[in-house]
């Protein structure tokens, strides 16, 4: 297992894995936000490869002016969940927000669906909010010191 840097080339491989991970994780209507994601809001994004299959992505953006970092676009493939390849990209994107000492915390904001794995990766949950992604998707803001 590889985790590397996002290249446009990746781009259909990466929405594969949403669509694999929709409607269990994922609202229809987040494609077209992934995809503009993609194209034009994305800072550091990585993906994990296996046998040179991407099986994994995921990214950080930056607040600067908050000294925050954002996880942004966890997306595992199914068959891959787990297995502890989230664990491993979460853990290289930590490693990596340590490494800069202007990030003070982390957040990440995911759905009540997922937001066990990111208490078990040490975050804590700030706020929830009904329905915020799409019906029956909330908001699950969670935050984490950073340890540079």
């Amino acid at each position: 297992m590889e985790i590397r840097k996002y290249q446009q080339d990746d781009k259909a491989a990466v929405i594969a894995l949403l669509r694999l991970n929709t409607p269990d994780f994922f609202d229809p209507s987040e494609q077209i936000d992934l995809e503009e994601y993609l194209e034009s809001k994305l800072e550091d994004y990585f993906v994990v490869e296996e046998n040179a299959e991407i099986i994994g992505a995921g990214g950080i953006n930056y607040f600067p002016k908050e000294k925050t970092a954002r996880i942004s676009w966890d997306i595992i493939k199914p068959e891959a969940q787990g297995k502890g390849v989230g664990r491993k990209l979460m853990e290289y994107r930590i490693n990596h927000l340590n490494k800069k000492k202007e990030i003070e915390l982390i957040v990440v904001r995911t759905t009540q669906l997922v937001y066990r794995f990111y208490e078990k990766m040490g975050f804590k949950l700030t706020k929830v909010e009904k329905d915020f992604w799409a019906k029956n998707f909330d908001l699950y803001q969670m935050e984490l010191k950073n340890k540079n």
